[in-house]
């Protein structure tokens, strides 16, 4: 299984076979011809909320981390879809993020190197570079019109 990670400002090259953008967001003043995607993945993209409150701040990433994980173990279903389509030739996921390091690709990345070793060939990181109207009850959702929660705690 072979896994890349790339930035969506470099270039893209035949060696990175499929590639997948897994950002919520579209990267800015990137066209879509440039990238050559065969999917913008949103389902393996943190939630709009939790790529709020983490806004890139390193001393939040242990925490986004782990609430990203969380996030990503509910849908499990497409991180094995991603898993397979690795097992037939190279992936790449691609990203806006500055910071590799502290991205969601590399907590992805690391989860998926993670399955691929459950009894399974390694994984090889890094090359190159609608839902239901909101209500109260709905975890993790504010009913409209509702004030928002300061940005001190990670979301719910």
């Amino acid at each position: 299984m072979t896994l890349r990670t790339k930035r969506a400002y470099d270039p893209a090259d035949s060696g990175d076979g499929t590639r997948y953008l897994v950002d919520r967001l579209w990267p800015r003043g990137v066209s879509a011809d440039r990238l050559r995607l065969a999917a913008w993945r949103k389902d393996l993209a943190p939630s709009a909320e939790l790529r709020r409150w983490y806004c890139h701040d390193p001393a939040r990433f242990d925490e986004f981390r782990a609430l990203y994980r969380a996030e990503l173990l509910r849908n499990p279903g497409a991180l094995e879809a991603l898993r397979v389509e690795a097992r037939h030739g190279p992936v790449t996921l691609v990203f806006g993020a500055r910071d590799e390091v502290r991205s969601n690709v590399a907590v992805l990345a690391e989860l998926l190197a993670e399955r691929a070793t459950e009894g399974r060939p390694p994984v090889a990181t890094r090359r190159g570079s609608a839902g239901s109207p909101t209500t109260p009850s709905a975890p993790g959702r504010r009913a409209v019109g509702a004030r928002r929660r300061p940005k001190t705690g990670p979301p719910r």
